[in-house]
């Protein structure tokens, strides 16, 4: 299970890896206003956190806008949502893959800083990370993890040292003519593609499944996340046009930060640019070359996350019923839905296509600030419709009128997103109609689909998904036996059965079943659960009827916390785990470190004569000839 430390730093690994282009396409508008922008869009982005936290401890599952507007409205609005979304990810998989050549660009190759160069590395990393999803390599929390606190840490060393070598608050001041550069329509149309910067709030909601305790964690993580990007998004761009200043030029004024790189700007790569312009010394090779490639791993990160993020929509859009469920069907042998992740990701390939960066940001702006308006929306409906609905966490600033809070940040929220949304699709004939494209053909599929299947449009239907068999007739103080799920250990169910027999104990069973990152926490895995429910029988067998057992989805890396909970909700007096042979590759490999770490009573390894007899295989002979 995940906790607040996991979920901010999976968060703020989403969101924190938008300024490396967000920056300097809002630039590219904003010019010396940048900075008001980001502050501007930072205040709507914590009016939106804090819906998105009220929504998702009251009904902590995946779907984040989809699911709100389920529970406020219909199944309708919540395919709308849903639709919305999936654009935001395939518009998230596009940019983000798109801009990771243009920072190796500024490091090794400056052809991969234009066209055709950047077209063809972007479209080869999405079609790469696809095939890697379908197969279903595990993603690693802890690189994850890693990879969020350098970036932060990076993002705020580069503030630091950037306000004593660069800030200039006459520089600053300098830079803005207002009304002429920018214009007050660029201005405005700034604020929307500043939203851009905010890319990944969906995240906390999606892992609410795999949340701990999540009525405290998941309101803890958010807020974290809103601190955090504030704190780099105000003061960053400070820097920024400090180092890059706002310029007047034959054909008017600009910043380097949204110049592009054949003209010899850094719109590309606009944090690259920054470092370029601090002169560190005998540091600025280093610097430059670390920054760059930590940008294009946080970028190709972000790129994966978003194919995460389709895999699991598609999923669960195909489990409600709002789309085929060709599109869904998990692959027999890596278990993940191969067919959307490859369909959508083709669709990110030829966003990619025209090359324009300018239109991916203002697309993603057109999705995102739709699916957020709908969940203000929820939740405002849900504060009338539902009152009585207990409310663990509630936002800030709320109005008592009656029997009824008035959830005052929602409707500030809906109200800046919803201008938003008017901006960027008025202003932008382009955004206009491929937006609008995009949400008709879904508008004229899903009343079709629906219809083939004798469903209204408005009714919640499930499909049916065998629920794992939990024997809650388990005794308190029992046995807990922890068996991989690809091999069955009949010495841990004896070791069990002995311990057992000395205090008429219960054994209980649990197998954790992994599941692919790539898939949502609860998706079918039926040669998994068949082959996990034959383990639990075999015990049966072995162990007689005091045994009892359960198989339960984990994500990598969590077998070892869910088997620790597991004890403690038993008052488990033992833990019964096999020891797997050495480089077996066993999910119990790094499990048994946590729960011999966090262990909540006794821990007995049991070893197979199989395992002895290859770890002494294994022992160097003393004494041979």
């Amino acid at each position: 299970m995940l906790g607040v430390n996991a979920l901010f730093a999976t968060a703020y690994g989403n969101v924190g890896s938008s300024i490396y282009y967000a920056l300097g396409l809002v630039a590219s508008f904003a010019l010396g206003l940048t900075p008001v922008v980001f502050v501007i869009t930072g205040f709507i982005f914590w009016l939106t956190a804090s819906t998105y936290a009220e929504a998702t401890v009251m009904y902590p599952e995946a779907g984040g806008s989809s699911s709100f507007a389920r529970h406020a409205f219909n199944e309708f609005w919540s395919f709308f949502a849903a639709w919305a979304q999936m654009l935001n990810y395939t518009i998230t998989i596009a940019i983000s893959a798109f801009f990771v050549p243009h920072y190796l660009g500024g490091l090794f190759w400056p052809a991969l800083r234009h066209s055709p160069g950047d077209i063809v590395f972007g479209i080869a990393v999405v079609v790469l990370l696809s095939i890697v999803n379908v197969i279903g390599v595990k993603e690693s929390a802890g690189v994850n993890v890693t990879l969020a606190v350098l970036d932060f840490a990076t993002q705020l060393l580069l503030v630091l040292v950037g306000a004593i070598l660069v800030f200039s608050p006459e520089v600053l001041s300098n830079n803005v003519h207002l009304g002429v550069a920018p214009t007050w329509k660029e201005f405005f149309l700034a604020i929307p593609v500043g939203m851009i910067a905010y890319t990944g709030i969906e995240t906390i909601s999606n892992m609410a499944e795999e949340a701990k305790d999540e009525t405290k964690t998941i309101p803890k993580a958010i807020n974290r996340v809103v601190i955090a990007v504030f704190a780099i998004y105000a003061a960053l761009p400070a820097v920024a046009l400090s180092a890059l200043p706002v310029v007047k030029t034959p054909d008017g004024y600009q910043t380097l930060l949204g110049v592009s790189e054949a003209d010899g700007g850094y719109a590309g790569d606009p944090i690259l640019g920054v470092v370029k312009q601090i002169h560190l010394g005998a540091l600025q090779g280093a610097a430059e070359l670390y920054v760059g490639l930590l940008a294009a791993t946080i970028l190709f990160i972000a790129t994966n996350a978003g194919i995460i993020g389709v895999s699991r929509l598609v999923y669960s859009m195909g489990i409600h019923r709002q789309m085929p469920d060709r599109l869904r069907q998990l692959h027999p042998k890596y278990g993940t839905p191969w067919i959307g992740i490859l369909v959508f990701g083709g669709i990110a390939c030829l966003a990619m296509i025209p090359g324009q960066a300018a239109f991916l940001g203002n697309m993603y702006a057109f999705g995102a600030m739709l699916s957020f308006t709908i969940a203000h929306l929820a939740v405002i409906r849900l504060r009338y419709s539902k009152p009585d609905v207990p409310r663990p966490y509630k936002g800030p600033m709320n109005l008592r009128v009656g029997r009824v809070d008035v959830p005052v940040f929602a409707i500030l929220g809906g109200i800046g997103t919803g201008l938003a949304f008017i901006v960027v699709t008025f202003l932008h004939i382009d955004v206009a109609i491929a937006g609008v494209a995009w949400l008709g053909f879904g508008l004229l599929f899903y009343p079709w689909y629906r219809h083939r299947h004798g469903l209204d449009l408005t009714t919640t239907v499930k499909v049916a998904i065998p629920a794992p068999i939990v024997a809650h007739e388990a005794e308190y103080e029992s046995i807990l036996v922890a068996l991989d799920p690809r091999a069955y250990s009949p010495g841990a169910i004896a070791t069990a059965v002995k311990l057992a027999a000395r205090r008429r104990r219960g054994i209980h069973v649990i197998v954790p079943i992994p599941v692919p990152a790539t898939s949502p926490i609860s998706a079918a895995m039926p040669d998994q659960e068949r082959a996990a429910q034959t383990i639990i029988e075999q015990a049966r067998l072995q162990g007689g009827r005091r045994v009892t057992g359960h198989w339960e989805k984990v994500r990598a890396g969590q077998a070892g916390r869910l088997i620790v909970e597991e004890a403690r909700q038993l008052r488990a007096r033992a833990i019964v785990i096999p020891l797997p042979p050495r480089q077996s590759g066993s999910l119990f490999g790094k499990t048994l470190e946590t729960v011999l770490e966090e262990r909540p009573c006794r821990v007995i390894i049991q070893t197979s004569p199989e395992v002895q007899a290859a770890k002494a295989a294994q022992r160097p002979r003393v004494g041979a000839a």
